[in-house]
């Protein structure tokens, strides 16, 4: 690891970019151990991405030392690419606060700062928005301002970086892309596009073998990027050309750290470590709950040893999502297919054409961007591709862009789509044992990041009944209605007040379709009914249990608990939830103004 050992640090003198560029040259070298030093020591007590900053250091001092920002443009993609750049732009001080509850987003965020151009939390899409700028300066007589895209972390594959060189291509725009080449997003990149970076750095490209020039860039690479003399010398040549140019920058992801260096995949976020060795902390999980993304992968290997037709899709999270136990199991049929959700949801469906049992696991925050595949390609087919729904619900510390509290919402609305949140692990793997004996319509599994409440969780496989809901608790007043884990934090208001004989409550486990002769029973017994759900009220699970009720004409006192019509900023998921209303001290409050 890089450590600072001269008595006064330059970045203790820097505030904003002016500062950095009253610097020599020769000094930057030193601000970039600084800059290092620094997020490593802050990311080893409050954790975060960790590699993905440390491989753009140089980078990012080269381009505020040689662009105007932030009157030149600049545009992060992906944005936990951009902890330097934050420390660099007057929020130095505030960095302690990352991703905490009122404090910095991990991500770019436009209301953050000046400059922060766009904010950049999903992956591919700084092309777009900065071609949208420079071409915004262009028609107001700006058209000198510098636009540039930073785009990282295997960011370049996706389908709409693509439709943003294809524009950009045709256009005489300012605008410079800067590819940060370094092989791996969260896990290591995949296929045919990584193959031609591979070959470009071993042993260069002719024009007519140059995917970029051929789209009409002026292409230079690849260049050390590490390297801040020929970064600045490339930056400053790039500076005076007109029209569409890339620059190809060859980086090291954890770069300064040697751990990070060596294990990419664990340190891009690898929570708490030692800053002095970079030692990962041990945590203590013995006797606690599994995490439900392992639940989730051990479980698919589990039933593909007897089933040869299950297949594994992943767009580009084989290890978030915990599908690298089934790719290790069954290499043949796991597919990592980048960063392309839009293609990983249609070539699902495809596969299912075929009879195939196709679990396509995509985080729920990222399935947004494969919103028309899933209704034109899936569900208008009624092909039975399982979507297994990664970090549904409220996620923790990343924040707005990662929050998967809309799926409820936008998939109800969806005709032939079978939607389930399994309350624990047992539910969750009883359901995906369920899927592959054969379904007549799609199925959407939503589940939460972190652990559930099940150490006993591996028991034998058993049926779930399409559609229908289960009490767990009995009660003579009230009824609470949740769906998935929010069925944990009911219990726990409910136990914790002395009229609990008053209140029951039911896990409905299906918001589409939903148990209408259990809601009948419930609508007969009770003149109260609360509804709970870890996704947005308008439009939620607490929205189609009042269409039921309007539907059949009672007149049962319903509220409906749930995010409000709000993005939930970054915090630990249990701040989050208070501050939602939905954790169970919150719940116990709307119980106590019935009883």
């Amino acid at each position: 690891m890089y450590l600072c050992r001269v008595s006064k640090k330059i970045l203790d003198s820097i505030v904003f970019p002016k500062d950095l560029r009253t610097l020599s040259a020769q000094e930057l070298p030193q601000l970039a151990l600084e800059l290092r030093d620094f997020i490593i020591n802050i990311v080893a007590v409050k954790e975060g991405h960790l590699g993905a900053s440390l491989g753009v250091v140089e980078l990012t001092i080269a381009l505020h030392y040689v662009f105007n920002t932030p009157d030149d443009i600049l545009v992060w993609d992906v944005g936990h690419q951009a902890y330097g750049h934050k420390i660099l732009t007057g929020r130095k001080e505030a960095f302690h606060t990352n991703r905490s509850l009122h404090g910095l987003s991990g991500f770019p965020k436009m209301e953050e700062s000046v400059y922060d151009a766009f904010g950049t939390g999903h992956s591919s899409t700084a092309i777009s928005a900065t071609l949208g700028m420079s071409i915004a300066a262009q028609l107001t007589g700006d058209a000198d301002r510098q636009h540039i895209a930073v785009v990282g972390d295997a960011s370049i594959a996706s389908g709409m970086a693509f439709e943003a060189l294809n524009h950009a291509g045709v256009t005489d725009t300012n605008l410079l892309v800067i590819l940060n080449d370094n092989a791996i997003g969260i896990d290591p990149s995949v296929g045919a596009l990584k193959a031609y970076f591979t070959k470009v750095k071993l042993n260069g490209a002719t024009d007519t073998e140059n995917i970029f020039e051929a789209l009409n860039f002026n292409y230079t690479g690849p260049i050390d990027g590490h390297n801040l003399t020929e970064l600045i010398t490339a930056l400053k040549r790039l500076k005076l050309q007109k029209g569409p140019k890339l620059l190809h920058v060859i980086t090291k992801k954890g770069k300064g750290l040697k751990q990070a260096e060596e294990n990419q995949v664990t340190y891009h976020a690898p929570g708490k470590f030692d800053a002095s060795t970079g030692e990962l902390l041990p945590k203590n999980i013995e006797n606690t709950p599994p995490k439900f993304q392992d639940v989730f992968g051990k479980t698919l290997v589990e039933l593909a040893t007897s089933n040869e037709r299950i297949i594994g899709i992943t767009p580009a999270m084989p290890t978030g999502s915990s599908l690298k136990y089934f790719m290790d199991a069954f290499p043949n049929r796991a597919f990592d297919v980048g960063i392309a959700e839009q293609h990983a949801v249609t070539f699902a469906a495809g596969l299912a054409t075929q009879g195939m049992f196709v679990y396509c696991n995509i985080y729920s925050t990222f399935l947004q961007r494969a919103y028309d595949q899933v209704i034109h390609d899936v569900c208008l087919q009624a092909l039975p591709v399982i979507f297994c729904l990664d970090r549904a619900g409220l996620v923790g510390e990343d924040g707005a862009t990662h929050h998967g509290i809309f799926d409820i919402a936008y998939l109800r609305c969806i005709p032939n789509l079978i939607i389930v949140a399994p309350r624990n692990e047992v539910e969750l793997r009883n359901i995906l044992y369920t899927a592959q004996l054969g379904l007549d319509l799609p199925m959407a599994i939503r589940y939460p990041r972190g652990r559930g409440s099940v150490i006993a969780w591996k028991q034998p496989f058993s049926r779930i009944e399409i559609g229908t809901g289960q009490q767990l608790k009995n009660g003579s007043k009230i009824v609470i209605l949740t769906i998935g884990t929010m069925a944990t934090n009911a219990l726990e208001a409910i136990a914790s007040i002395p009229e609990a004989e008053y209140i029951a409550c039911y896990d409905m486990r299906f918001v589409k379709p939903l148990d209408e002769k259990l809601l009948h029973t419930i609508f007969e017994a009770f003149p109260i009914i609360i509804t709970v759900e870890d996704g947005v009220i308008h439009g939620g699970f607490g929205s189609a249990i009042a269409e039921f009720s309007v539907r059949n004409k009672y007149r049962n006192t319903i509220e409906i608990i749930g995010v409000p019509d709000v993005f939930p900023e970054q915090g630990t998921v249990e701040e989050l939830q208070d501050l939602m209303g939905i954790s169970s001290e919150k719940i116990k409050l709307a119980l106590q103004k019935y009883l």
